[in-house]
């Protein structure tokens, strides 16, 4: 077994290769001194936050593992290549890209089906954070394309033109270095849905007092990590998003699935 600080990587039931977070307070949301904080990531300095322990995958699910539970008739078939280019679904010599093209439902089908969960956004910021209190994942420079996969944008080119770092596509995955708790593309890759209903106010009225699962309605899910066709900003480990749980495939080629093992 290889050890790493705080951490250990491991199999479980769901047979993939996962890294061991221990229960423990954290410094959850708008890192001090970060600038590019919306209203929605809490106060700047961030908020305590007590996670139980759990597991989470080392890598965002593939389109060979995913695929895998649509054959198995558990998961749903999504968006492919040939409805929209950068859907990696059934594209060529994209078996190791992560799936993206995919609801809340079809990531939480799939991560139940291997016997897992969505992470809670708390679990998942402990997780992308690994010991810092930086704004992103490597400390506190912003990305570049040698750290993340993003939109870098320029003021004369189409917005899609310079997606994915130019490719208009995601990358294999782990293309770059992992985190410090061996985690990899926490940012840039997909944004990856979470189990929590978007609220506004979650860091500072739900999160530091001690309900890491709510708020239990709501009408769009979380989505952590910016993904290979969003700008600088997104890639801050406190960044947010939300988007309902279904609805026209368009919506999701941002979104992927990373599973978590709960050890309550």
């Amino acid at each position: 077994m290889k050890y790493l600080p705080l951490v250990f990587i491991g199999f479980s039931a769901l047979a993939a290769e996962q890294v061991f977070v221990p229960a423990g307070e954290f410094v959850m949301g708008c890192s001090k001194n970060d600038t590019e904080c919306d209203t929605d990531e809490g106060p700047k300095g961030g908020v305590r936050v007590y996670v139980p322990a759990f597991k989470i995958d080392v890598q965002e699910v593939s389109v060979a593992e995913y695929r895998a539970c649509v054959e198995a008739g558990k998961c749903g078939k999504p968006f492919d290549y040939l409805r929209t280019h950068y859907c990696n679904y059934d594209a060529p010599g994209r078996d190791d890209y992560p799936q993206n093209c995919i609801n809340w439902r079809n990531a939480l089908d799939y991560c139940q089906w291997k016997g897992g969960r969505l992470a809670y956004e708390a679990e998942w910021e402990k997780a992308a954070r690994a010991g810092s209190t930086a704004p992103y994942p490597w400390g506190y420079e912003p990305a570049t394309c040698k750290t993340a996969v993003y939109d870098p944008g320029t003021g004369n080119k189409p917005d899609t033109e310079t997606d994915g770092c130019w490719r208009d596509l995601t990358w294999p995955r782990n293309s770059f270095a992992p985190n410090a708790w061996g985690l990899y593309d926490m940012v840039g890759g997909t944004s990856e849905w979470v189990m929590n209903w978007y609220d506004e106010t979650a860091y500072q009225n739900i999160y530091a007092k001690g309900d890491i699962k709510g708020p239990q309605k709501g009408a769009k899910k979380v989505i952590k990590g910016g993904s290979w066709d969003e700008k600088q900003w997104a890639q801050r480990v406190s960044n947010r998003f939300a988007k309902p749980i279904t609805g026209n495939p368009d919506l999701y080629g941002s979104n992927g699935i990373r599973c978590v093992t709960p050890l309550e």
